[in-house]
């Protein structure tokens, strides 16, 4: 337990936090434009509003799981934490992998999420403040 403690704190400390711009351009170099079908503005969005560009963001769920990283990927299906009950790990990773700076397996996973057959509904703030909406802002002035 206390290895698992001071991995997740050694994770938070190499977290960081994006500008909307800057997070724009590594989702594109990362293939996120038009992923699934979804653009580049959408991912921003979703992102914006699930964690506010921060790698290191944390939201602890009524249920007992737990939502980790820039896309608040959840333990109960996507990750393992070690301590949500029943959890699935369906991309294969430690929940703790989502708050590094290292984004690549963070954008690995939400490509696995989105080809659940919710697709990119299965992130709430998404369907919240991204569904329907004209999200040109999200990209606009970024270059990509």
């Amino acid at each position: 337990m206390r290895s698992l403690v001071f991995l997740l704190l050694v994770a938070v400390a190499s977290a960081r936090v994006y500008t909307r711009c800057e997070w724009a351009r590594v989702l594109k170099a990362n293939g996120m434009d038009g992923y699934h079908g979804y653009s580049l503005a959408n991912w921003v969005c979703l992102s914006k509003w699930e964690s506010d560009y921060n790698t290191g963001a944390t939201h602890y769920n009524s249920d007992g799981s737990t939502d980790y990283g820039i896309f608040q990927i959840n333990s109960r299906y996507w990750c393992e934490d070690y301590k949500t009950p029943g959890g699935k790990n369906v991309c294969g990773i430690q929940c703790s992998e989502l708050l590094t700076d290292n984004v690549k397996v963070a954008i690995r996973c939400a490509k696995r999420v989105v080809q659940d057959p919710n697709g990119i509904r299965a992130w709430v703030a998404w369907r919240l403040h991204c569904e329907g909406r004209d999200l040109n802002s999200y990209v606009a002035g970024c270059g990509v």
